[in-house]
């Protein structure tokens, strides 16, 4: 017999499936009628209990509000303030703290490989102006430049710097502008 009531009695606590029986149950009928007017009773007590504890709520939390009007604490205040409670919260957490030290050194990294990036570009293009390519075109530009000079007038050799052979262009465009001889269609520049 008690190994029969050790196979009734369970251990374990309620699952899903039994909670919903049990919620099922009619334990009406299991109840005098006494009991069930002792119960209705309670019932409406308990009500009657939560029913005055929500107005007393309400009433504190009414005068709460006027408490922090009259400390001039508004809501946006109250906002600002558990916003900034909350961010110093997150930063002082672990997670965070990796985090930042992670990301602070991945920018770290990724600052001094656009360095190094920047560095060879400029780099190569020191190479690419000392390469026998560029200086022929280098020299290319000098004679051209020089060959324009002689054209628009000057008798410079010198082969001169870009702002100088600029400057001297834009001087025989002043001149030819401002009634200084004039050539003829068949005197253009041609090159």
């Amino acid at each position: 017999m008690e190994a029969q009531a050790q196979g009734l009695l369970e251990t374990e606590p309620l699952q899903g499936r039994d909670e919903d029986a049990v919620a099922r149950a009619d334990f009406s009928s299991m109840l005098s009628e006494e009991e069930k007017e002792e119960l209705k009773t309670e019932l409406v007590q308990l009500e009657d209990e939560i029913t005055t504890l929500r107005q007393v709520l309400s009433a504190k939390e009414k005068h709460l509000v006027e408490i922090k009007q009259k400390l001039g604490m508004n809501l946006m205040n109250e906002l600002k303030q558990n916003f900034s409670k909350s961010w110093h919260d997150m930063q002082t957490t672990t997670a965070y703290k990796k985090t930042h030290e992670t990301l602070s050194h991945a920018g770290q990294k990724a600052t001094a490989a656009f360095s190094n990036v920047g560095t060879a570009i400029s780099r190569k293009f020191g190479d690419m102006r000392n390469s026998p390519t560029f200086k022929s075109f280098e020299e290319r530009v000098e004679t051209t430049v020089t060959s324009l000079k002689t054209k628009v007038g000057g008798t410079n050799h010198s082969g001169g710097s870009f702002e100088e052979v600029l400057n001297s262009t834009a001087h025989a465009s002043a001149q030819s502008s401002a009634g200084g001889p004039r050539r003829d269609g068949a005197q253009e520049l041609q090159c």
